[in-house]
């Protein structure tokens, strides 16, 4: 096919297995994406999940670099509501000074209001289905979402402004922050060969913030996909070159699952649903179920409509079919990059499903 293709990686923690077991296989993906010609490998950054064991990206990113000699690695991406410029300037300085040249440093803001909803209805551009959105308001409005916050963030702390943080970050990384007429200078950090990057979920501040510091920009369609439209457009209409770029970059993110047969990718994506709906529900991700726990558990109409806009727009099937998905996603948004998710109880189906799309993609 005609662009890049990248992976990103939760750690998922399968059910009746560890973080440990989790962590050693995102390793072991990492090293068989190399081979496969994937161009990075990101890591996802998630908190209070007991099925997700990526909860600090610098570390496992220097987990993957140790064990890999040429792929990418990076976070997809760090939540700088929840850190200070200097914590994060330092880490990931830290790890390129020892993998100078691989690392990218993903930023994505944390903590901010949820867009508002508007549209009511699915539609479909080009082939690509657009769902309506789901409406994030009352999960973050919950009280679960403000202990947690208040066990992320030290006592009485607020995150700067999301474009205040990105500057800062480029500042310290380039040895010219100042404040009160002294320069500040990040140790490991600065002069760090890392590549910045903007996430984004909507056509907001991430997008307009990446776009106006002409750095590149990776729009998530696997986890908001109605707004991946109006994120990248948002993006493209508010770039300008600058030192790292003279035309925008797009990035574009989407679940998949491949197996030989479609009735086979389908079976094992099938706890996909509970898994999305424990998240939807505010309690965290749940360890990964096989699909014959997946297929005990009580199912609702109503939770069919939490989840719909993920199951709809993740892409199952033989290499073929999703590699199709694919396609139609990258015409439609432009993309110059995709980023592939694939979660299944068995980390050897994870493995198999990045192997088949690398053959029908590459």
């Amino acid at each position: 096919m005609s662009v890049p293709l990248s992976i990103l990686d939760l750690a998922p923690i399968s059910s009746g297995s560890d973080a440990g077991a989790a962590l050693r296989a995102s390793v072991a993906v990492a090293q068989r994406a190399e081979t496969l010609g994937y161009h990075r490998y990101w890591v996802a950054e998630h908190h209070f999940a007991p099925g997700v064991a990526s909860a600090a990206p610098a570390v496992l990113i220097a987990l993957v670099a140790a064990a890999t000699g040429r792929i990418r690695v990076g976070s997809g991406a760090v939540q700088v509501g929840y850190q200070t410029p200097l914590s994060v300037v330092e880490q990931f300085g830290l790890v390129d000074a020892v993998y100078p040249g691989r690392v990218d440093l993903g930023l994505g803001r944390s903590g901010g209001k949820p867009t508002p909803v508007t549209e009511t209805a699915d539609r479909v551009v080009d082939g690509l289905l657009i769902p309506a959105p789901f409406d994030f308001s009352k999960l973050a409005a919950g009280p679960r979402f403000a202990a947690y916050a208040g066990l992320l963030r030290q006592p009485g702390a607020a995150p700067a402004p999301f474009a205040e943080i990105v500057d800062d970050i480029q500042a310290l990384i380039a040895g010219t922050l100042t404040r009160d007429g002294l320069d500040l200078h990040a140790t490991p950090g600065e002069g760090a060969k890392t590549e910045l990057w903007i996430l984004g979920s909507s056509g907001g501040e991430s997008a307009r913030v990446a776009g106006e510091r002409g750095l590149p920009f990776a729009a998530n369609y696997h986890v908001a996909p109605s707004n991946v439209l109006e994120a990248v457009e948002s993006y493209r209409a508010a770039f300008r070159p600058s030192a790292v770029l003279d035309r925008p970059y797009v990035l574009v993110s989407a679940d998949v699952l491949a197996a030989p047969t479609e009735e086979r990718a389908r079976y094992l994506a099938s706890p996909y649903r509970h898994w999305v709906r424990s998240i939807r529900t505010g309690t965290g991700a749940i360890p990964y179920p096989t699909p014959a726990e997946a297929a005990a558990l009580p199912w609702s109409d109503e939770d069919q409509a939490l989840v719909r806009d993920r199951l709809d727009t993740q892409f199952v099937g033989t290499p073929a079919q999703v590699a199709a998905r694919l396609e139609t996603l990258r015409r439609v948004t432009a993309a110059d990059e995709l980023l592939v998710t694939t979660i299944a109880h068995d980390p050897a189906d994870r493995i198999r499903s990045f192997e088949l799309l690398a053959g029908a993609w590459f």
